[in-house]
């Protein structure tokens, strides 16, 4: 029978939970109630919070005892994470759920995070409509908003938590259609790259690669590292790297300062590239920064502004880029664009700037070790031509067809 954990605070949100459990059941798929609460005692449930405070090293009574909420919720999540993770690996369960204000939803999804992706996953939220970048991380979290609080059963609860439930139910029956194996590489990509990342993609694929594409705003990036760190990845074609220049102006497409250090970390092989540095991205033009408003803006359309990078911001993107490649333990190979990094950045285009080009270039060059392998090309970042040479580097570097050397 298919199995969902139903995770949460069973002494706030038991009579929801028990609902839930009745719904499921009405379709039939069985339930597993996992009690994640500090401060009731624990009723008609599976696995208690006794017994999750003990899978993480602890006592409920010991972190009762101490009045120290938060450092009760990390001892509990820790101890979820291992009850649930245990269940998934033992195919225990097919599928999550958890339903919570603030507080739960923090915990819950801290557990969910910790699961494989393709994992069915829903948390039913009171924060499910404002920024949940802090509760998704990396997962695929499918989050529904509550409307109301989770605070009673009522004539709006319980329909949204009767189709979380049949989402769920739906979710965790299904099996997956996978295709055969193929060794797994990533690619970076933003609407401006385009063309290149289409090119260099149907060139891996042909060459027996499966190609995961992540869309370089910020938590695209996040994702690609976070799966690298996984060991799900053989090879990144890291062509856009724009994230950096985000993370360095503050804009809003960010991956944070661990951006284009996992693949190195793990020691596989990247062929990396300039892919739209020219750009930091904001919200729509009224949004951008005062100190910028007389800098040079594009609106790439009414939700997202481009500003394009200065030379210094760009000598200084080299730098970090340079400091990022030069700690890898594994294969790298950086091709330089030398007719424009974006199609914005072209002969006529409005972020055409070939002295900051330059900047970004030469100080890369200055600062990175000798071991990445260094290539120039006298050619725009999607011309198809140099797309198809950039995914046989890559091609080259994973089979062990190519020597490392700094070859300018």
């Amino acid at each position: 029978m298919v199995r969902v954990a139903l995770v949460g605070t069973y002494d706030t949100k038991g009579p929801e939970y028990h609902f839930v459990r009745k719904t499921l059941a009405s379709v039939g798929v069985d339930s597993l109630t996992v009690d994640v609460g500090i401060l009731g005692d624990s009723e008609g449930v599976d696995i208690d919070n006794h017994a999750v405070a003990a899978a993480g090293g602890n006592s409920l009574e010991r972190l009762r005892a101490k009045k120290d909420r938060g450092n009760a919720v990390s001892a509990m999540t820790a101890g979820a994470r291992k009850v649930v993770r245990d269940l998934v690996d033992q195919g225990a369960i097919q599928g999550i759920l958890g339903l919570g204000g603030t507080g739960g939803t923090t915990l819950v999804t801290a557990v969910m995070r910790a699961l494989p992706i393709g994992f069915p996953k829903i948390m039913v939220s009171t924060v499910a409509s404002g920024d949940t970048r802090q509760y998704f991380g990396t997962s695929d979290i499918a989050m529904m908003y509550s409307v109301v609080d989770i605070a009673g059963l009522n004539s709006v609860s319980m329909p949204i938590l009767a189709n979380a439930a049949g989402a769920i139910a739906g979710m965790a029956q299904i099996e997956p259609s996978v295709a055969a194996a193929k060794p797994v590489v990533a690619a970076t990509m933003f609407g401006v790259t385009t063309p290149a990342v289409q090119a260099a993609r149907a060139r891996l694929e042909a060459l027996g690669y499966e190609v995961l594409v992540f869309h370089a705003t910020g938590i695209g990036g996040a994702s690609m590292e976070s799966l690298v760190d996984a060991g799900m990845i053989v090879g990144v074609l890291d062509l856009t790297t724009t994230e950096l220049a985000d993370e360095l102006v503050g804009g809003v497409f960010s991956a944070g300062e661990s951006r284009l250090t996992a693949a190195g970390r793990a020691g596989i092989p990247q062929v990396i590239s300039f892919g739209a540095l020219d750009m930091v991205n904001f919200g729509p033009v009224e949004s951008v920064p005062a100190e910028f408003r007389e800098r040079n803006l594009h609106v790439h359309n009414a939700s997202v502004t481009l500003m394009r990078t200065s030379v210094d911001e760009s000598r200084v993107l080299g730098r970090r880029i340079a400091e990022r490649l030069s700690a890898a333990k594994g294969d790298v190979t950086v091709v330089i664009p030398l007719g424009g990094i974006s199609a914005i950045d072209a002969d006529g285009q409005p972020f055409h700037d070939p002295a900051a080009d330059a900047a970004l270039f030469g100080a890369f060059e200055a600062n990175v070790a000798p071991q990445v392998t260094l290539l120039k090309r006298q050619a725009h970042i999607n011309d198809p031509e140099l797309a198809v040479e950039m995914a046989d580097l890559l091609h080259e570097q994973i089979s062990g067809q190519r020597d490392k050397g700094h070859n300018g």
